[in-house]
């Protein structure tokens, strides 16, 4: 008898097992779809708001739902539902590339539909009026006991009172002067805030982003580790985590 029953019990311990792992597997795939996604920043883009390393969640309700919200993103229909929930100037959005629907942006929401805009010297316009900014404390970057040349930094405040770091490079850099973009309807403008590396909006590689395209909001960064192919190693965590980023929102 306590053999049979022993045979039993370990049957239903690893039924019991098989539940709770596709159970945990159903609720993570819910979350991934409908909730938050993890994402992680690969290039300096949007310096010094986001860093090479970071790892962060991006809210796919913000904006309500597109099709490239949905695993593999199948064109099961159009537009974004419920629709309504608008992105905002300044929110830190990923998106697809409209040029290549596979790849994942993400950069800072400058340009409405129907507004008009202009870098001149540095500065960008948003309908003719130039967006506030000031000098700030230069960037100093330090990964690993290194230390980078200091960078110049700007505080820039959008009218709508969103306020956050740009990076300047260069004097005078290839996009610090542009034509004038009317952005047209349901589509953004995006800037990474490393004006002078960063490859958006003002390029055609990026051009206008509709709005089916975007995926959603950038929100908190969970993680965080210094650029290197070593840096995943666990013993080396004590200093290849950036521990100050950990649990910070992307503003």
């Amino acid at each position: 008898m306590s053999v049979t029953s022993g045979a039993k019990r370990k049957d239903g311990g690893i039924a019991e097992t098989i539940r709770v792992v596709v159970h945990a597997l159903i609720i993570a795939l819910v979350i991934r779809t409908f909730l938050f996604q993890p994402f992680n920043i690969p290039s300096g883009s949007m310096k010094a708001t986001l860093l090479v390393g970071d790892y962060l969640f991006v809210s796919k309700y913000s904006y309500g739902y597109s099709h490239f919200s949905l695993p593999l993103s199948p064109p099961l229909f159009s537009g974004r539902i419920p629709s309504g929930w608008l992105p905002q100037r300044g929110d830190v959005v990923v998106f697809r590339l409209p040029k290549d629907t596979s790849t994942d942006y993400i950069k800072r929401v400058i340009g409405l539909p129907g507004d008009k805009i202009q870098v001149i010297d540095g500065q960008v316009f948003i309908n003719g009026v130039g967006v506030k900014r000031e000098l700030a404390p230069a960037f100093v970057e330090n990964e690993e006991g290194t230390r980078a040349a200091p960078v110049k930094r700007w505080k820039e405040t959008l009218d709508n009172g969103v306020s956050f770091y740009t990076l300047d490079l260069v004097d005078n850099g290839f996009a610090d002067n542009t034509q004038v973009y009317t952005v047209p309807p349901g589509n953004y403008f995006m800037m990474g805030d490393n004006r002078d590396n960063s490859t958006d909006s003002r390029f055609s590689q990026v051009g206008f982003v509709p709005f089916e395209n975007i995926v959603g909001k950038a929100q908190i960064i969970f993680f965080s580790v210094y650029e290197g192919e070593r840096a995943w190693e666990f013993w080396r965590w004590p200093v290849a985590v950036r521990w100050s980023r950990l649990f910070t929102i992307v503003r």
